[in-house]
């Protein structure tokens, strides 16, 4: 499914000599200062693609405008094109679960696009403007940490309420819990989608052989990326675990039917040899024993008594009461 579209907002910063100030937009293509440039533009614009600077090749803005991406990571010549998935800052009803990212990132220059908020954009410029991303290789592994914070308790907010629906087995509406863990399930499986490629496509970016990808950059890629094969894994369990209550919940419901069932069928043997007697007794014909004895209704009420203890008894005999 694609992201909604929306109206484009471009945003440039550049750090030169620890100092960081914002850049026209229409001026990074032209700087040629020493700083750290970042171009940030959110949302689709005309016909689903806004102007890209020209130093962006034209293979690489297809990648960037494109309407449905999944995570990944291309070395090309001296730059990457990463894509990755974290956490919206709204909940789109016409979107992917995850809001994608897509960068162009050079030594001394990183190009981002998305369609919606990215929740994690707001650490990434907090770091940029405290000067702490000073190259392309920490301005990945900045966004990178941001995404997989943001997006970490997301996936273990998921395992503590499925916790909860285990809790409530024995207890809860069968139906309105099947329903409940169907939804973790269908949420975990969305999730997982985007979590493994995002750990791929850094495991990918923390082998790349560049300066500017320093060793620090790379231990921060590698920690982001274990961090998302936990959650890949965690996601994982989360969606067995919830096909195991779903089939447990299943066996639960079979159980209640057959007891159920066994109540009916005990009061339906109760039943019909008193129906038998009743129904043999109330023939409107002569001849029916005792028909005239004014003892006669307490001595068959007696006999249909006795005829349901001595059922009720073989019941008990033969275990079929119990649960």
């Amino acid at each position: 499914m694609t992201e909604s579209a929306s109206p484009v907002v471009l945003r440039a910063l550049v750090s030169e000599n620890g100092t960081v100030a914002e850049l026209p937009p229409g001026e990074v293509a032209a700087y040629r200062g020493d700083g750290f440039v970042w171009l940030h533009v959110e949302g689709a614009g005309k016909n689903g693609r806004p102007d890209l600077p020209a130093y962006v090749p034209d293979h690489a803005a297809n990648a960037l405008l494109a309407g449905e991406t999944r995570p990944r990571c291309d070395e090309v010549d001296e730059a990457v094109l990463i894509n990755l998935r974290g956490t919206g800052l709204e909940a789109k009803p016409d979107s992917d679960r995850l809001v994608s990212i897509r960068v162009w990132v050079e030594g001394r220059r990183a190009t981002s696009v998305t369609r919606n908020p990215l929740a994690a954009l707001g650490k990434v410029e907090a770091a940029m403007r405290a000067g702490r991303l000073r190259d392309g290789g920490d301005f990945v592994a900045a966004l990178a940490q941001a995404i997989s914070t943001e997006l970490d308790p997301e996936v273990a907010a998921l395992g503590d309420r499925l916790d909860e629906c285990e809790g409530e087995i024995e207890e809860a509406d069968i139906y309105a819990l099947r329903r409940r863990i169907a939804a973790l399930r269908s949420q975990a499986i969305a999730l997982r989608r985007f979590v493994a490629p995002d750990r791929d496509a850094l495991s990918t970016m923390a082998q790349l052989e560049f300066e500017w990808i320093s060793k620090e950059d790379r231990m921060h890629l590698r920690e982001a990326a274990d961090r998302f094969a936990r959650m890949a894994e965690e996601l994982e369990a989360v969606r067995e675990r919830a096909a195991l209550l779903h089939e447990q919940l299943t066996d639960l419901r079979a159980e209640i039917v057959d007891r159920r069932s066994l109540a009916i069928a005990v009061v339906a043997f109760i039943f019909l040899p008193l129906t038998f007697v009743t129904g043999l007794l109330g023939m409107n014909v002569e001849g029916i024993p005792f028909a005239r004895e004014e003892w006669a209704f307490w001595g068959v009420l007696g006999f249909c008594l006795l005829i349901a203890a001595i059922v009720l008894g073989w019941f008990a005999a033969r275990h079929w009461l119990e649960d």
